[in-house]
């Protein structure tokens, strides 16, 4: 089962759930905790408080993979059946540090930085939710090759759930949301699509370009200070604020000094306030066949938790974990994690992999 897509627009990037015009503010100048620090001391760490082996942190990244003339960074572990996970918006593979060792014990993980953030190439594109659905499903082709289960969480759930949806319905065993972006159709508010006239197009547009581009490069350099990104971090998105050390800011810092990082910041956020949305989540789910978890952080500040309930609702086959943590439960209460998911793995009837390609979409 395929399906075909119109192109995207930014709704996959909306981090509230439907509460975009109360928190505009908040991502563009508070932070997107993702894309500014300045650099740090590299911090390579064995061992969390809670005991769980972490990923060593490596400054230059692990392996690398060419997709469309692109530099993409990307973890691999284990051996078994392949889980691949999938960050959220301005994260990186490094954030799976506590998963990757439980899960490679059993299964064979990969987990990829998504183009424009972590050690991935921050390519100077116009960015929408088919570039990544599209670098994901490429990514199952050419580098693991195998049947597989989906994780992921904010903005790489959404991408996880266009690239199941694309994909063959036996080529992907099951799909794990933590803390998903993506709204529901009655969420979105409409928009004016009459065309512009001249004055704006001509004459209105690039100077609030240049303004844009000015606040936008305001915010990214206040963001770039680790105090800024601590702060944010421990705002709300970490309830618990353990876990919030020198292995994350670095994890974080490290990307946002690339040269190119201010820039993807401005077309990022410039997709998200002004393109209109034309990705549901009913239409994505409707189009799913496999198992569904949902790993959900009940005191996120920007993922409104009824959302779990209404995609349970919405798709039956979908299991409910609830948890007490923020936008990130994988980091901030990975015991909980690794064990929920783990346990849902154990479910699925996974076997040991055939070593046949996936097939042409």
């Amino acid at each position: 089962m395929s399906a075909s897509c119109a192109t995207a627009g930014t709704e996959w990037l909306n981090p509230t759930g439907g509460r975009w015009e109360l928190n505009r503010r908040n991502f563009a100048i508070n932070g997107i905790v993702a894309t500014g620090a300045s650099v740090m001391p590299p911090s390579v760490v064995a061992e969390s408080s809670q005991g769980l082996q972490q990923l060593p942190f490596k400054p230059e990244g692990y392996n690398y993979w060419t997709w469309r003339g692109h530099k993409i960074h990307y973890v691999e572990e284990g051996e078994g059946f392949p889980v691949v996970l999938i960050h959220g918006f301005g994260t990186s593979a490094f954030h799976w540090r506590y998963n990757i060792p439980e899960l490679a014990k059993n299964y064979k993980v990969y987990a990829l930085d998504l183009l424009g953030f972590g050690w991935s190439e921050k390519a100077q594109i116009d960015y929408d939710a088919l570039i990544w659905r599209d670098q994901l499903v490429d990514f199952l082709k050419e580098i693991v090759k195998q049947h597989t289960v989906l994780v992921g969480n904010g903005l790489g759930g959404f991408t996880t759930l266009l690239a199941a949806a694309e994909l063959p319905a036996e080529q992907v065993k099951g799909v794990t949301l933590l803390n998903s972006a993506g709204q529901f159709g009655d969420d979105i508010t409409t928009t004016d699509t009459s065309e512009e006239t001249a004055l704006r197009k001509f004459i209105v547009r690039p100077v609030e370009e240049i303004f844009q581009r000015v606040v936008v490069g305001l915010a990214f350099w206040l963001s770039m200070r680790p105090a800024q990104i601590e702060a944010q971090l421990k705002s709300g998105v970490y309830r618990n604020h353990s876990n919030v050390d020198d292995y994350l800011l670095n994890s974080i810092a490290i990307p946002a000094a690339d040269p190119n990082a201010g820039e993807v910041y401005y077309r990022l956020l410039r997709q998200l306030i002004s393109n209109p949305r034309k990705y549901t989540l009913e239409s994505v789910l409707s189009q799913l066949s496999c198992r569904l978890l949902l790993l959900w952080g009940d005191l996120d500040p920007w993922v409104d938790h009824a959302k779990a309930n209404r995609i349970k609702e919405f798709y039956p086959n979908t299991s409910l974990v609830n948890l007490q943590a923020g936008h990130y439960p994988h980091d901030e209460v990975p015991l909980l994690v690794n064990k929920a998911l783990l346990d849902w793995l154990s479910t699925l009837g996974l076997s040991e992999p055939s070593l046949r390609t996936v097939p042409e979409i």
